[in-house]
């Protein structure tokens, strides 16, 4: 492992449970519920002004008149997202009081409309090291969460002189009733929970000059074996004396060679068992197939789908889920050089079928096949594959919606559980009529199709021909929402924003628990 330390370093602030105020916090954040809904307004009986989200006890009412009164003098409306700062009245114990937008009341339902707002307000308290907060009294685990990520930073290549000036909270306090057992065990998992979308987010950012197959595989070898999960990884070597023709054919243009590694969380005999793939394309410059220069810096993503499955499985562990999850994880560095697969090229995919290399560039399906497939060999009831696979994912959905394929039932109870989280994946079908554009001159199958139209439903098409009969699986296309190249919103900075983290830990959840 690299002398970077990055990968050891706190990702967010600490999380707290109490009843009261403490000493040393500095700012008190109150929610703040508007009286209309983006619909128009609401209901005749509902406030005619917008109302403080607190908790008994930390307000006095003169305080709360006090605060109410600023908050008319400002305008405040309770639009969601919408930020104000003013002193604190003298009875409340920090210097400054901060209130947030939760939007109409029936957004306060909404946990990820809270997640959002605690994310919003916690990039704007940067120089404020310790915060107190109700709104846990909204939604405990959401306002955890979206604090935490909202906070987060990655200055890691940055000089002390470029680094923020203003560091964000390093402490949150989440203010409730009572500090009760399900509480305590709620903020615990929302925790373990951010902490693990920010180890996501922590791969996707380092750059590929130090994040490269090797490091890529030993960084994930120390933080999956100090969760406690069994872990293996093949060398390039074994790769090709094993077969995996696919991650040996997109990585043998870089003298940074490819790696597989294997991460186990056993549950018990009697657990339903989930295989999870990513795509670990460490950098992409198309290969041979050039891509543009424009915008190809952003290929440092190319390894989302990898970090979430590695995140994801550590999660698994960290909360002791009743499943047993078996993580296959293909990471490759796809360069352009003297020793790179050339369009045309034939190679033997693990399992014994040949792909003739169209383009490429469409190389990311290339080793999750390979994947998949020894996937299979582990008889998983359930299989996830996700990955920043295809460009036409943005055009279809845009950049913040993943599509999610693969069978019908499965791949709608993952739809909806991500939906759940706020990640909001979309189910999208995968035509029979495209598999006709997979046919090859001289194998079994091409790598990409001769027309532009549905490239992200092709992808899953060809995926689909590695998956094993009888197996519940999906495949996520992440290709936008994985990477933010926009500004900050709602708990997501630019960069690596840790999708589909959360949708992989609610489908697991929801399997231990259902089967």
């Amino acid at each position: 492992m690299s002398k970077n330390d990055s990968f050891d370093r706190v990702r967010g602030p600490e999380l707290h449970l109490s009843s009261t105020i403490d000493a040393d916090d500095t700012v008190l954040v109150l929610g703040l519920i508007g009286p209309e809904s983006a619909d128009g307004p609401s209901p005749s009986d509902a406030p005619a002004e917008p109302t403080l989200v607190t908790v008994d006890g930390i307000l006095d009412d003169a305080a709360a008149e006090q605060i109410s009164a600023s908050l008319k003098v400002l305008g405040a409306t309770g639009k969601h997202g919408e930020v104000h700062r003013f002193p604190a009245p003298a009875s409340v114990p920090v210097d400054l009081i901060v209130t947030i937008g939760l939007g109409a009341p029936a957004d306060v339902d909404d946990a990820d409309k809270v997640r959002q707002a605690a994310g919003i307000v916690a990039r704007s308290l940067d120089g404020l090291d310790s915060v107190a907060t109700t709104l846990s009294d909204a939604n405990l685990d959401a306002a955890a969460e979206g604090f935490f990520l909202g906070a987060y930073r990655f200055e890691e290549f940055r000089s002390d002189k470029s680094r923020a000036k203003k560091a964000p909270p390093s402490s949150v306090t989440l203010l409730v009733e009572e500090r009760t057992r399900e509480a305590k065990a709620e903020l615990s998992h929302a925790a373990a929970v951010a902490d693990c979308v920010a180890l996501a987010r922590d791969f996707v950012n380092t750059p590929p000059s130090h994040l490269y197959p090797e490091e890529f595989a030993d960084r994930a070898r120390v933080l999956a074996g100090a969760a406690g999960l069994k872990v293996e990884i093949l060398d390039d070597a074994e790769l090709a004396r094993s077969g995996y023709g696919g991650i040996i054919g997109v990585g043998k243009g870089s003298s940074r060679l490819p790696r597989l590694v294997r991460l186990t969380h056993n549950a018990g005999k009697d657990a339903k068992t989930v295989a999870l793939v990513g795509k670990g394309i460490t950098f992409d410059t198309g290969g041979i197939s050039l891509k543009p220069p424009a915008g190809m810096e952003n290929m440092t993503s190319d390894m989302g789908g990898a970090a979430a499955v590695i995140a994801s499985t550590i999660l698994a562990a960290r909360l002791g889920l009743d499943v047993n999850v078996i993580a296959t994880v293909p990471m490759a560095e796809n360069m352009p050089s003297d020793t790179a697969q050339r369009p045309g090229d034939v190679l033997t995919q693990y399992g014994g079928i040949t792909v003739e290399v169209i383009n490429t560039d469409a190389e990311g399906r290339l080793i999750l096949a390979d994947a998949i497939v020894r996937a299979g060999e582990d008889n998983p009831d359930y299989l996830i594959d996700t990955a920043t696979l295809t460009g036409a994912q943005m055009v279809a959905l845009g950049t913040r919606t993943p599509g999610v394929m693969g069978t019908d039932e499965f791949r709608d109870r993952v739809a909806r559980l991500s939906a759940g989280t706020g990640e909001n994946a979309w189910p999208m079908p995968l035509p029979t009529e495209l598999r006709a554009e997979l046919n090859s001159r001289v194998a079994d199958l091409v790598n990409a199709g001769a027309q532009r139209w549905g490239g992200m439903l092709l992808a899953g098409v060809f995926l689909k021909e590695f998956v094993p009969e009888g197996v519940q699986w999906a495949h996520i296309d992440i290709a936008g929402p994985a990477f933010n190249t926009g500004g900050a919103w709602g708990y997501n900075p630019k960069g690596g924003t840790g999708v589909p983290v959360r949708t992989i830990l609610a489908v697991l959840e929801d399997i231990a628990a259902n089967g």
